[in-house]
């Protein structure tokens, strides 16, 4: 554990210095391991919304990537995050929106690649 302390010059009372102190371990804020899968929906699942779902999602989720649209009327999928959090997009993805028919979603494990959020791709 480190544990580290600076003195504020700023509001403290009439005569006293205020001293903060911050500890933390290093092994307290550590993440899962972050892993990608890309998926492969496959359906009635363009015009129905299923981009703006599976955004949303991914976002909920706090997962980073993409959704589009191929040219075979499949959606493509990319996410990234941690094992449990693809996990339940995965579900999510095979429910779909409401008016979209999933048949089959394939799943592959991807190269990891850093993305600042989970965006719709045109």
């Amino acid at each position: 554990m480190r544990c580290v302390g600076f003195r504020s010059g700023g509001l403290a009372l009439e005569g006293q210095t205020r001293y903060f102190s911050s500890c933390y371990s290093r092994f307290s804020m550590s993440r899962p391991p972050l892993t990608a899968r890309l998926y492969r929906v496959r359906g009635r699942v363009q015009g129905v919304g299923y981009r703006d779902y599976a955004q949303r999602a991914a976002a909920l989720l706090s997962l980073t990537g993409y959704v589009r649209n191929l040219d075979d009327g499949a959606v493509e999928v990319y996410a990234a995050g941690p094992l449990h959090k693809l996990s339940d997009l995965a579900a999510a993805l095979r429910k779909g929106p409401r008016y979209s028919e999933v048949r089959g979603v394939d799943e592959q494990e991807a190269a990891f690649k850093e993305y600042l959020e989970f965006q719709i791709e045109v």
